[in-house]
């Protein structure tokens, strides 16, 4: 039976990686050593830091909600696509479509806020050290946190409403591994322009202030690190930025290039791969970005493995 036969008005079909079934084997490997990783990294991080009290830091609170975040962006897309790989049903509906849609922007709005107010705790630290523990006490940490959370929550709803209301009268078949919102949005015979026009707007006013957050911090950062007259002072400021400098120009370079342009300027190849790098890569990199290569975290995990 053709899928055209078997898909009703409101399903789609998940391509994945079928033009590659030659090595569907080997990528399913892959891909599953890769998300165990992921849980594991993760998951190694909330424990350790969780069980050791000179890690109940402020950095290390923001960092806990990092690892919760990759975790659950990698749940919410590597097990179906796992099982898509032995499977030539692979379709969705529109409402599971739309909630992995929401679920997934949410995720990537929260850590990019979280970035951002890691940005402004690593600022206070370096630039206030003397009032850091004022400013940054657990009050203030919980609140930052809740209002990342309510925001992006919030964040994707607009979007959502909008693609629900789009026709979908051509071809069903998104050509991704996930229900992407770029890829959706190809097959609508509606007018995408709203739905771009908001999504530039939000970019604007989240991601954007957000960004500009974060520069301005580590401008200020950079401008305080240099009249440090120690040199062992200097790389050690350093050193506790880098980790966070990076993953901010992997996460938000590779978000910008993906979904702030329009959705007609956007091949599917490249989505596919740009998607891949922060859904696969950047989860699996932070653990090691941000905590394996951390003197306290490297030192709470030789005295949790002395202990077992």
């Amino acid at each position: 039976m053709e899928p055209s036969n078997r898909t009703s008005h409101d399903k789609f079909l998940i391509v994945g990686f079928s033009d590659f079934p030659e090595i569907h084997v080997p990528m399913f490997v892959a891909f599953i050593l890769v998300y165990l990783t992921t849980l594991t990294g993760n998951l190694l991080i909330m424990v350790i830091i969780y069980s050791n009290p000179c890690l109940h830091t402020p950095m290390y609170f923001f960092l806990t909600h990092l690892s919760f975040i990759d975790i659950c962006c990698t749940s919410l897309i590597f097990p179906k696509m796992l099982v898509k790989f032995f499977l030539e049903d692979n379709y969705i509906s529109l409402n599971q479509c739309l909630l992995q849609i929401y679920l997934f922007g949410s995720m990537i709005s929260t850590e990019f806020l979280l970035l951002s107010v890691m940005a402004y705790d690593r600022y206070v630290a370096i630039c206030h050290p003397l009032r850091y523990t004022a400013i940054m006490n657990e009050t203030v940490c919980i609140r930052l946190s809740i209002a990342c959370w309510a925001v992006s929550l919030l964040d994707p709803i607009p979007h959502m409403v909008l693609i629900s209301q789009l026709s979908f009268c051509g071809s069903h078949t998104i050509n991704h591994f996930f229900c992407d919102v770029t890829a959706l949005m190809k097959l609508s015979c509606s007018s995408t322009s709203t739905i771009d026009a908001l999504t530039y707007i939000i970019g604007a006013v989240v991601f954007i202030m957000s960004f500009i957050l974060i520069i301005s911090s580590y401008i200020k950062i950079i401008l305080v690190i240099l009249q440090i007259p120690s040199v062992v002072g200097r790389q050690k400021a350093f050193s506790t930025c880098s980790s966070h400098i990076t993953v901010v120009i992997l996460f938000s370079g590779t978000l910008s290039s993906t979904y702030m342009r329009p959705t007609s300027a956007s091949s599917t190849k490249e989505i596919k791969m740009l998607s891949l790098l922060y859904i696969v890569v950047i989860p699996l990199c932070n653990p090691v970005i941000y905590s394996l290569n951390n003197t306290e975290f490297k030192n709470a995990l030789r005295k949790k493995k002395n202990i077992a």
